[in-house]
């Protein structure tokens, strides 16, 4: 009994250290009431209301998330163990698998997909989501992860040359038709990707980012931009959102991805095209041709402003879309969907017309800034590294199989344990500098430095 104790006050410990070390600076209002995954209140939890005056969240007395039969083909791996920490980015009521909308807010859509968000680009409110931070895969709109890595990065006028490794893609995957050896302005490369989701433009794209390491280094540098980020959940393992072993993100994720891409005036400008041109290469007889956007929110969705589709065998129908009104910016985000009466977009489309129906105080939570779960402390930010999925802050594996640290609950507990040790640590050390100012009899302790 007395190790099952231990156990128990351990994992409690662990719980309230990745609270305390992963709690937004600020909060929205934000309940603390939890559902299970059928949807069902857990009554050991107390509702609880938090930060400035408006509208709290809570979890909706409406439907649950939609139970949508798991695909055919399973993931190449099995996503990382819930975490407490990375599950409470953002606010305690998006802590859950189930649906959370605000008080006294209509149902939203039914819709197919197994997780969603819905959020403020401006102000970084999430007005709903239903198991905002469940693991799926991402497919396609995993570029924009990518985008948000390497559009700093790049200068849109350079003129490059496509290689062979680029154009090795999975057969039968998208691509934009991008010759070996043919030579594109960046600038046509991304329009190749956020039009048409071309696989060849995103290796292209994440090698041409990626300094010495190449591709390799790409899709490190896209890590270390989701962790700034705070998307604490996503892992990728190919530019493109192919699926690979270990890559996975969250609704919630992608949402944060998706702000700081619309942040980006030459994100903007490329998502919103309808219609571009690839240019011919004479030297290899390859014709100019043109190339349609696939997001068809663009021409059917008042104010629409972009996006991104997605589609494999293991992540089904993913989607990423935003729109403006009435001087108002929204965008969803939705995982898992199938399409036997409605497609990604048409879904996105319905659940930003919910979003737009609420009051603009409306709110379960918000998107954290750029750096916000890394920069209050070292400990933190190696915390947020090993319970994100597999990348330290080089990019790195850190451990735990398959390159998933944390995927044990003794290595997350460990992870936790040293990181809160720090914590104690330092208000230690706090109250020793309080006591030897006002007793000049005392000596300053002499505390060891944290590893």
């Amino acid at each position: 009994m007395s190790a099952w104790l231990a156990s128990a006050t351990m994992r409690g410990l662990s719980a309230a250290l990745a609270a305390a070390l992963l709690a937004p600076v600020s909060t929205l209002p934000a309940p603390a009431l939890a559902r299970s995954r059928a949807g069902t209140p857990n009554p050991a939890l107390a509702q609880v209301r938090t930060g400035a005056p408006g509208r709290a969240g809570r979890l909706a007395a409406g439907p649950p998330c939609p139970n949508v039969p798991a695909p055919a083909t399973p993931p190449p791996q099995p996503p990382p163990m819930p975490d407490p920490a990375a599950r409470a980015v953002g606010g305690a009521a998006l802590a859950t698998a189930g649906l959370v909308t605000p008080p006294s807010a209509p149902a939203p859509p039914p819709v197919t997909a197994t997780s969603w968000v819905v959020a403020d680009l401006d102000s970084g409110a999430v007005l709903g989501g239903c198991g905002p931070h469940e693991y799926a895969s991402p497919a396609s709109v995993q570029k924009l992860l990518l985008a948000a890595t390497m559009l700093p990065r790049l200068d849109p006028n350079r003129e490059v040359t496509l290689t062979a490794g680029d154009l090795a893609i999975e057969p039968g995957s998208s691509a934009v038709g991008l010759a070996e050896g043919g030579r594109y302005r960046i600038e046509t490369i991304w329009l190749g990707l956020l039009l048409k989701s071309g696989n060849e433009a995103a290796n292209a794209l994440a090698r041409l980012g990626g300094g010495p390491d190449g591709l390799a280094g790409g899709v490190r540098a896209m890590n270390e931009e989701a962790r700034r980020l705070g998307a604490l959940q996503t892992h990728a393992v190919t530019p493109s959102g192919l699926d690979g072993p270990g890559q996975f993100t969250s609704a919630y994720d992608l949402a944060l991805i998706a702000r700081a891409c619309f942040a980006d005036p030459a994100f903007r400008r490329y998502t919103a095209t309808r219609v571009a041109e690839i240019p011919g290469q004479p030297a290899l007889h390859e014709k100019p041709f043109q190339i349609q956007n696939d997001n068809q929110l663009l021409d059917h969705y008042p104010g629409a402003l972009g996006g991104k589709t997605g589609f494999t065998d293991v992540a089904r129908h993913t989607y990423v879309g935003a729109a403006e009104r009435g001087g108002r910016r929204l965008v969803v985000t939705l995982l898992g969907a199938e399409i036997p009466t409605q497609r990604g977009w048409q879904q996105g489309a319905a659940l930003l017309d919910w979003g737009f129906a609420l009051p603009r105080d409306a709110s379960v939570g918000r998107l954290v800034r750029p750096g916000e779960t890394t920069s209050a402390s070292p400990s933190a930010t190696v915390a947020a590294s090993a319970l994100a999925g597999g990348a330290g802050l080089n990019g790195t594996a850190t451990g735990g199989a398959g390159g998933w640290p944390g995927s044990t609950p003794a290595a997350a507990a460990g992870v936790l344990v040293v990181a809160g040790g720090a914590v104690l640590l330092a208000r230690r050390r706090r109250q020793a500098a309080r006591l030897a100012a006002t007793s000049s009899a005392l000596p300053t302790p002499k505390l060891p430095e944290p590893d």
